[in-house]
């Protein structure tokens, strides 16, 4: 594969010549970076996050930093969660909303210290909506970008080869909490986390220039492992019932159609945004709801095709946000926006095109 040459509208990640070295085969842009999206063998690097270790470049997952005295509370200006019993050490994943109580992203809020945090984020500018929402707030918080790009370490040994490397203390951290760690001398956080239900953790690294030095380190602890690259699986997040911002959202989608309830308190003050709209949907009922679909007749290639239209009866009830093979199920499945009256079982019809795809609207997740 020939290298990508990268405009400076086009960063890369600092493990890029590290994966094209392992085989990335294709990649995609996000966050205005590009990260790989396979590596020639797709089933395989599926069998080997379920069975073994994966390790991924996620440098993509960029963190907004806002730091200075008013940091904690423009935090929880953004985040329609309690954060005030939140300790140093401790991310919570969060749903940040807009005025309407649309769902505009949902990082973890991680507290770097007192006056820091980072919103480790997913595709959106939402360094944009912290630094307007700071000036019109008139606090004192400078909000920027870090030199801080993830690398995962996915799959059920994962631990062993994250403790291999660290030292049997990784093992005693709880999901979402993080500390630091610094690695023949690259200074990084650990955090358990991850992108899959399979268990791991991601290292934050916080030199750019040491990337390829940190995946040869991660690399040669997993050998022990059978460790190989892989990318964000879209099979096994969708079986693990994982949600997508951007892919399974709309520009209306609020917290509640998309099992976002327990990460929302209506307890909070006013001054949180989006908090009033919420409580009013809350109150009226959410109109939607995500429900897994099973699709009959789908074939493993067909892979393609996003927010299709799902009939019942002749009628619309909502669409289809994705579809992805699974290996476990041996068929095609995906993910529905469908009416708050959709239930469980109800046969259902994706339109695409020309062809009408039977299916079932299933529980979440899969598996």
């Amino acid at each position: 594969m020939a290298p990508i040459v990268s405009a400076g509208r086009l960063r890369k990640s600092p493990f890029y010549d590290s994966t094209i070295a392992e085989g990335a085969e294709s990649l995609l842009t996000y966050n205005r970076m590009l990260i790989p999206r396979g590596y020639g063998d797709r089933e395989a690097e599926y069998w080997r996050l379920i069975n073994g270790v994966s390790m991924w470049d996620v440098a993509v997952q960029r963190q907004v930093q806002l730091k200075g005295p008013d940091a904690a509370r423009l935090t929880q200006i953004l985040c329609p969660r309690d954060l005030s019993k939140q300790v140093v050490g401790q991310g919570k994943y969060v749903a940040l909303c807009d005025h309407q109580g649309v769902l505009i992203n949902d990082p973890i809020a991680m507290k770097i210290a007192e006056d820091c945090y980072w919103l480790s984020i997913g595709n959106s500018d939402i360094w944009f909506w912290a630094r307007c929402v700071a000036g019109e707030r008139g606090l004192d918080v400078e909000v920027s970008e870090p030199d801080v790009s993830p690398l995962a370490v996915q799959g059920p040994k994962a631990e062993d080869v994250v403790a291999s490397l660290f030292g049997d203390w990784v093992r005693d951290l709880k999901y979402f909490w993080f500390a630091d760690a610094v690695l023949e001398g690259i200074p990084l956080k650990v955090v358990r986390a991850g992108w899959s239900k399979q268990g791991g953790f991601e290292l934050f690294l916080m030199d750019g220039s040491k990337g390829n030095d940190l995946w040869r380190l991660v690399k040669e602890a997993g050998q022990p492992y059978d460790i190989g690259p892989g990318y964000p699986n879209p099979s096994e997040r969708t079986e693990s019932g994982l949600l997508n911002w951007g892919t399974d959202t709309d520009e209306a989608t609020n917290p509640f159609e998309v099992r976002l309830d327990r990460f929302v308190d209506l307890d909070v003050e006013d001054e949180i945004i989006g908090v009033e709209a919420l409580r009013r949907i809350k109150a009226e009922g959410p109109k939607r709801r995500q429900l897994g679909v099973t699709l009959d007749g789908a074939e493993e290639t067909e892979q393609q095709g996003i927010w299709l239209e799902i009939e019942q009866n002749g009628a619309v009830i909502g669409h289809l946000t994705h579809k992805a093979w699974s290996y476990r199920l041996k068929r095609m499945i995906g993910y529905a926006m469908v009416s708050a009256d959709a239930e469980v079982g109800d046969v259902i019809e994706v339109v695409t095109g020309d062809r009408r795809i039977p299916g079932r609207l299933a529980a979440l997740p899969f598996l």
